[in-house]
């Protein structure tokens, strides 16, 4: 009975549970999605809604706050692709792709990460062949959210005559383009991850990304997605606390509400705090994004820091809730699952470390130092 009493209210959540359970996605709420007029963020003009960096990072959050699943999706769409196309296209691209992906009646996807190339995402190997009229693409893709339902796929690939890593845009239906949805993750279960394959994909001249002419390019894009990117977790931070205050309340253990007793309300206490904190490195991000001055040990710190605040608030809430804890039906066990793969992608902890190691030190450690023989 305590269960049924306590969903009653919670109905517009758990719908989004079914689909969770399922590893499908809803796609009815896109609709819902594009009626908030959030889509494109800090892009201006294309029908784009030009918010503030701050105001888009909230945005992110708040959706979060409910599902971090939905978050993913759109920040893979608004804050990956679009921001592509907004930053590294031409006018002509931004448009005639960019009023379409603002109303979500298309929908976009990020393709950089590949099967042996994650973290070493500099070193890919998709290639980029020039023909007449346009280029040929050939590769694979690995961890693409959207990409198994998505209209557009932004590509990234190593141009076969400099070397160098160029951005290309590629229709869902290209001949030679196969996308296979990722099965078995235990978190972030609604976004449709794939794996890409393209065999001898041609894309225009016209879907060249001109902006996009070394790795170091994508750093305009990554730069705010970062930004976007920590603020996730605290949306998803302070989903935990709003249930598991709710919770502490209305379960009553011998006799007394759970929020009675001191060691509930000490941890609470500590999830308070931790998204507290949060949020301001989270806003100070955004300042120093916005007075010009944030660098990518700046982000990088912040996205580690904040995803490890939120995996301790989510395993906190977790405890609280005892035995319901482990049961999805309460919301902070998908949470729990949720923060995991956030705590992962857009540079892992360790990656996003030495990204700022790096800037505080001078030295980048991201490869062994080559071991010289004493003999």
């Amino acid at each position: 009975m305590f269960l049924l009493h306590f969903h009653r209210p919670l109905q517009p959540l758990l719908f989004l549970l079914v689909y969770w359970e399922k590893a499908e996605f809803p796609f009815h709420v896109i609709p819902k999605f594009a009626a908030l007029r959030i889509a494109g963020g800090t892009i201006k003009g294309y029908g784009c809604p030009d918010l503030s960096i701050a105001g888009s990072a909230v945005a992110a959050a708040e959706v979060a706050r409910v599902d971090a699943s939905c978050s993913t999706f759109f920040l893979v769409h608004s804050s990956l692709a679009m921001l592509t196309i907004a930053l590294c296209g031409s006018e002509a691209q931004k448009q005639k792709y960019l009023p379409s992906l603002a109303q979500m009646k298309t929908i976009a996807c990020w393709a950089l990460t590949e099967p042996d190339y994650g973290s070493d995402a500099s070193a890919l190997k998709t290639t980029a062949t020039k023909v007449e009229g346009g280029w040929i693409l050939d590769g694979q893709k690995r961890w693409i959210g959207n990409s198994t339902f998505a209209d557009l796929l932004v590509i990234f690939a190593r141009n076969m005559t400099t070397n160098q890593i160029n951005g290309y845009i590629v229709k869902k239906d290209a001949p030679g383009l196969t996308v296979t949805k990722m099965e078995n993750k235990i978190g972030l279960r609604i976004v449709q991850n794939g794996d890409i394959v393209m065999g001898k994909v041609f894309v225009p001249d016209d879907d060249r990304l001109e902006g996009v002419n070394s790795f170091q390019d994508t750093n305009k894009v990554l730069a705010v997605s970062r930004v976007m990117v920590a603020w996730q977790p605290i949306g998803l931070s302070m989903g935990i606390y709003d249930m598991c205050h709710r919770y502490l309340k209305e379960r009553k253990q011998f006799g007394a509400p759970l929020a009675a007793f001191q060691i509930s309300q000490q941890k609470l206490v500590q999830m308070l705090g931790n998204i507290q904190a949060m949020i301001l490195v989270g806003w100070r991000l955004c300042k120093l994004y916005e007075s010009g001055k944030m660098t990518p040990g700046h982000a990088s710190l912040g996205k580690s820091w904040i995803t490890l605040r939120a995996r301790e608030t989510a395993a906190l809430g977790r405890e609280l809730l005892g035995g319901n804890g482990i049961l999805a039906d309460f919301l902070v066990a998908k949470a729990f699952c949720d923060i995991e793969p956030i705590y992962t992608f857009e540079g892992t902890y360790d990656i996003n470390t030495l990204v700022t190691g790096r800037e505080i030190t001078g030295f980048a450690s991201f490869k062994p130092v080559a071991q010289k023989s004493r003999l």
